[in-house]
Parts: C-alpha cells; structure tokens; sequence
C-alpha cells in the first residue's frame, strides 16, 4: 500500500520557487562572463548601481535560464509542426519585463539584450519598451489623461496588441512607434522596427495587466516568459527622486527637452517637484495597477534598498 505525505498546513503554499541571493549566484559557476565593466557602464541606466559582480551573480543565471525556455519553446514548436507535418512555423520568443518607474527594469531589458544575444540559440535579440504605445499627447489632453500618463487608460493597447500577434504570428516585419524621452511624446513617422528575431523583449510598466474584459485577450497572453522587477515602495520613491535630481543637471539642462523647465530648480525646489509627481502620479499607478500583477510573472526578482537583487522566485513549472 503506498503511503500518502501530508502537507504541513503551517507551511504556506506557493506557486514560487523561493531562491536566495546566494544560491542564485552560485547557478554561474562555470558561464563565462561575456561582457566587460565598460559595457556594463554604458547600459547602466541613470540611478542604478549595476555592477559586474550583480550581472556575474544575478542576470548571467537569468539569461542563462531564458537561454533554456527560448531553446525548449522553439523545440516544442518544431515538434508541433512536424505533428502537424507541416514546416517549422516557430516564431519569435517573447519576453516581458515588468515593474515601477525607477524600479530599473529599463537597464535590465537592456543588459538582458545584450546577454541573450550572447547565447549561441539567440544571436538576434531586439528590444521594445511600451512608451511607444503611449497615446500621443495631443490625445492624452483630447481625453484629459495627461496627469495620467503611464496609467493603463493612457496607452494603446490595441496597437500594442496588434503589434505582439504579428510577432508571434512570424511576420517578416513588424513596425512599432517611437517614443522620445527627450520630447515627452511620440514621434511622427519614427519606428521601431522587428524583423523576425530570436527574441523580443518588451519592456514597460503595464505589460502584466489582466484583460479589461473577461473575452480580451491580456497583452502577457503573447508572452512566453515574463519577469517582475520587485522593491518596497519606499525604496522606489527614494530612487525615482535620485534619479529625478540626477536628470536635473542632465537631460533636463537640454533646451530642446520637454523637462527643461525644472533644470533651474534648486536642491529643495527638486525635491519638493519630485515628490508631488511621486504622490500624484506613479505611487497611484504602482500601488493601484503595477504591484497587482507581481503574481502574473514567471520570475520575479526582489530588490533591496542600495537597488542588488536579494532574491528570486521563479514559478514552479
């Protein structure tokens, strides 16, 4: 008769996989690391302090481990095609990556680009944030959303949509907008362009919402994994101010910036600016719409206060 292992009710269930800093670093014993610390400083975004010691320990295991999915997706494609016997239809992996403004999920897109592109199964890696799918802002003020700008309501998801299933539906060329930072807004007739690589990364706040409808389909429907980057929401609120600061006497001194206005600010005049957005504007859309859909992610990946990666969880498979 076999026997049955109960389960200790104390014990909380997880559909995670709970790994430690250290025992994540160790995953890359033996992988050479492919990128030099001038690389690491030239995709270090503004605030970050990404190092080679967190991209030995931390982001070489996850593109590794990504390196593992895209190889077994595009398996389980051909496998499906010759089943079908039909020829190989497998189209590109998609990967998103989610989390707050300032949270550094921008320089983890790219530095994951760089990885990636590194592993012999995916040499073409292409990089597409969802600020181009942002409306732009003469519609934002047509529908009176500019003060919610980063919100859900404030992009296209349909074009976002459409964008994604032409992707994955293998079109020779797909075209997204062009977002400039420096404008604030879209650009007209400036694209991004995807022409059939091994992986697409998508990168932006929102990527993880959950259909607006029951019969939708979700934007991370088109995903084939999908990461969260996670800290406290008083760690987020003090690097979105550094960060703010820091761009004061850097892109905001550009006089063909659309932030021009608050280079002249002084230290307290910055802050105080800083933290009305903060208030007003992406604490609301963190805690109301970003933080709700950490659960959605394959991997998420916690922060501490000086912005290292503590931990990992991964869901169970």
């Amino acid at each position: 008769m076999y026997g049955v292992t109960a389960i200790d009710p104390t014990l909380p269930l997880s559909p995670y996989r709970e790994i430690d800093r250290a025992d994540w670093a160790r995953l890359a014993a033996g992988i050479d690391q492919p990128l030099t610390e001038t690389e690491v400083v030239g995709i270090r975004g503004i605030g970050d302090r990404l190092d080679i010691t967190e991209v030995r320990e931390v982001y070489l295991p996850l593109s590794r481990l990504l390196s593992l999915y895209a190889s077994s997706t595009r398996r389980l494609g051909a496998a499906t095609s010759e089943f079908l016997q039909e020829s190989d239809t497998t189209t590109p992996f998609v990967v998103g990556v989610a989390g707050s403004v300032a949270v550094g999920k921008s320089t983890i897109a790219r530095l994951l680009r760089e990885l990636m592109s590194r592993w012999p199964g995916t040499p073409r890696v292409e990089l597409v944030t969802t600020d181009g799918f942002l409306y732009p802002n003469a519609e934002l003020e047509r529908r009176g959303l500019m003060d919610r700008k980063g919100f859900p309501e404030s992009y296209d998801r349909r074009a976002l949509l459409s964008f994604l299933t032409e992707v994955k539906s293998g079109a020779a060329e797909v075209r997204a907008p062009f977002y400039s930072h420096m404008r604030y807004d879209i650009v007209p007739d400036a694209h991004v362009v995807v022409r059939r690589p091994d992986v697409v990364i998508v990168e932006g706040l929102n990527v993880l919402q959950p259909p607006p409808a029951p019969n939708d389909v979700a934007v991370s429907d088109l995903f084939d994994f999908s990461i969260f980057v996670d800290a406290d929401v008083a760690h987020i609120e003090r690097w979105y101010i550094d960060r703010f600061l820091a761009l004061r006497q850097s892109a905001f001194s550009n006089p063909s910036s659309y932030f021009n206005v608050f280079a002249h600010l002084s230290d307290d005049e910055a802050v105080t600016t800083a933290l009305g957005f903060w208030n007003e504007i992406n604490m609301p859309n963190l805690v109301e719409n970003v933080m709700p859909t950490k659960h959605r992610a394959t991997l998420v990946l916690r922060k501490g206060a000086e912005h290292a990666v503590e931990s990992v969880q991964l869901r169970k498979v």
